[in-house]
């Protein structure tokens, strides 16, 4: 497929690099092992959702958003990412946060990526686990357009 042919934000730093892994490829015995730093991706902390957000940022550019809507596990890495590219694009942005884990420490639930989403100026709703997400979500998005 030609991706060309899609809008795109160019916001990561890609192509990552490919690092070796020496000490694990001789410990091992071969073969060589080599791993994918998409953690250098640049965008708050990296990580593999930089290439798929630079097209559907893109798109929410070319309808003129004024609002990112994402949804995720408390500390979804998407969901970080999302708002780390909303911000970038100096558009607003919201979370919808399912606990699919149950803990309700204040390390877990205010921390890590959390912490990082209010860092980038997303607002936050919590649901708990089993909630239907999808119906939350459009009911978030009729909120947002009223």
């Amino acid at each position: 497929m030609n991706l060309g042919r899609f809008p795109r934000l160019r916001f990561g730093h890609l192509p990552t690099p490919l690092e070796y892994l020496e000490n694990l490829t001789r410990e091992l015995g071969g073969p060589e092992i080599w791993i994918k730093r998409d953690d250098c991706t640049g965008m708050s902390t990296g990580g593999n959702k930089t290439r798929k957000l630079e097209f559907l940022m893109a798109e929410a550019r070319a309808e003129a958003a004024d609002i990112v809507l994402t949804q995720g596990a408390t500390q979804s890495n998407h969901a970080r990412q999302t708002v780390a590219f909303a911000a970038r694009m100096g558009v607003d942005s919201h979370i919808l946060l399912e606990d699919r884990t149950g803990i309700q420490s204040t390390d877990y639930q205010h921390n890590g990526n959390v912490f990082l989403d209010l860092l980038h100026g997303a607002t936050l709703e919590h649901h708990p686990g089993g909630t239907d997400m999808e119906a939350a979500m459009a009911a978030t998005a009729d909120r947002f357009r009223e």
